[in-house]
């Protein structure tokens, strides 16, 4: 699609099957950020290969912005709806970039509480840096979900974090919407040399100089 910027895309894949392997309640897991995980639910398996996988991103490709899109919580229905998929993020604009662009590609998108000094203690451990699952279920938890998986690049990481996820508007019925890919292209439709992708992009370039195009293209950015 004419991207110019260095852009990866990690999969974040396992096979969810019983065996002598499988993820048992009371585990300890070491993920790959070296942070300490006790499993306290195993329905919550996602977070932690997302975790693995923005890790990655972060330490082996040395992005300096990390999405995940995933289905993670079927919270997220419930907090903003069958249409719109939630977003969290830990920098505004990129908020606002993800809401503006499902305006404008049909992959609606709302915002979540970011707020991980007063909701990350949902996942307090006696025995491990954390549980993979919270403490009390009416505390928002899409938003403490998302939380669990930025813990794994720091909250004091300096680059852009945006979680979304999309459990509800990935399907109508029985049947796959392809919801996520219009977003993608939409958001980061700015690095792109495509027009259509620049017009519709909340993040581009129109009725920038061509000096505004050098310094911009003097300063890519790694995009996960």
């Amino acid at each position: 699609q004419g991207f110019k910027d260095n852009l990866h895309a990690v999969f974040c894949l396992a096979e969810n099957a019983v065996g002598p392997h499988a993820t048992r309640p009371d585990d300890i897991h070491v993920l790959y950020s070296g942070k300490t995980v006790e499993i306290n639910n195993t329905d919550a398996e996602g977070r932690l290969i997302l975790a693995d996988g923005v890790a990655y991103a972060c330490k082996d490709l040395g992005a300096d912005i990390i999405l995940d899109m995933a289905t993670l919580t079927g919270a997220q229905g419930i907090a903003t709806g069958k249409y719109h998929a939630a977003v969290l993020t830990n920098n505004e604009e990129w908020e606002k970039a993800c809401v503006k662009a499902g305006r404008n590609c049909g992959d609606l998108v709302h915002p979540l509480v970011y707020c991980p000094e007063l909701h990350f203690s949902e996942f307090t451990s006696a025995v491990a840096d954390m549980k993979n699952s919270v403490a009390d279920r009416d505390n928002t938890p899409s938003s403490c979900a998302g939380l669990f998986i930025a813990s794994h690049i720091g909250f004091d990481w300096p680059g852009v974090w945006v979680h979304i996820d999309i459990a509800a508007p990935v399907h109508a019925g029985e049947r796959a919407t392809g919801y996520g890919v219009a977003l993608l292209l939409s958001l980061f439709g700015g690095a792109s040399e495509d027009p259509l992708l620049n017009l519709v992009s909340p993040l581009g370039c129109n009725g920038d100089s061509p000096a505004e195009d050098m310094e911009r293209d003097s300063k890519r950015r790694r995009l996960v």
